[in-house]
């Protein structure tokens, strides 16, 4: 008994032309993500250093030094700070850590108002027991980062760069509370 022949082509293997047919589909669809998800472009610098960026807590208790930069996505300053960054960082891993934190994530308000930040990108700057001992505010070019950077892990003093300074310890005094309030009115938001 010979089969009806619809059967009998159905268990045949593919043609040549089919094969071709469904090979060029499958490359144009692996195309076509390829290119959805960005192509051959790296990562810009800020986007790099967010997702390498260790836990605040766990930077803190590491027994490095640790800069951390509040930032924004928009944040032009931010944006054109971030290669050098990227690039001292790489540099110094396992010497220095450096942690971003997105003003705009809900996530970091807590932060954002124990460490006043009221413009971006403002650094602040931790030895290695994890204690602030100051603060950068304002973008920064390769060798102001490259200053900061050797002087935290050489645990010497921090340069004498403009916006850049030692913390004061927090007193009841009243002028203080004026300034805090200023500070909390002004925003992270602000550039200000």
């Amino acid at each position: 008994m010979t089969l009806p022949k619809p059967a009998a082509e159905a268990s045949a293997p593919l043609g040549r032309r089919e094969r071709m047919l469904l090979a060029a589909i499958a490359a144009a669809l692996a195309l076509l993500l390829f290119g959805l998800r960005g192509g051959l472009q790296p990562q810009a610098p800020m986007e790099q250093l967010a997702r390498r960026s260790p836990e605040l807590p766990l930077a803190l208790a590491s027994g490095r030094p640790t800069i951390v930069e509040f930032y924004a996505d928009w944040c032009e300053a931010c944006r054109s700070m971030a290669p050098a960054m990227a690039a001292l960082e790489n540099e110094h891993r396992g010497e220095l850590n450096v942690v971003l934190l997105n003003v705009d994530n809900p996530r970091w308000s807590p932060e954002i108002d124990r460490y006043a930040v009221n413009g971006i990108p403002q650094l602040e700057l931790f030895d290695r027991s994890g204690r602030s001992i100051g603060r950068s505010l304002g973008a920064r070019s390769r060798p102001e980062l490259a200053s900061i950077m050797t002087a935290l892990i050489e645990a010497t003093p921090l340069p004498l760069l403009a916006g850049v300074g030692n913390l004061s310890p927090l007193s009841g005094g009243e002028a203080q509370g004026s300034d805090q309030a200023a500070a909390a009115q002004a925003g992270p938001r602000s550039h200000g």
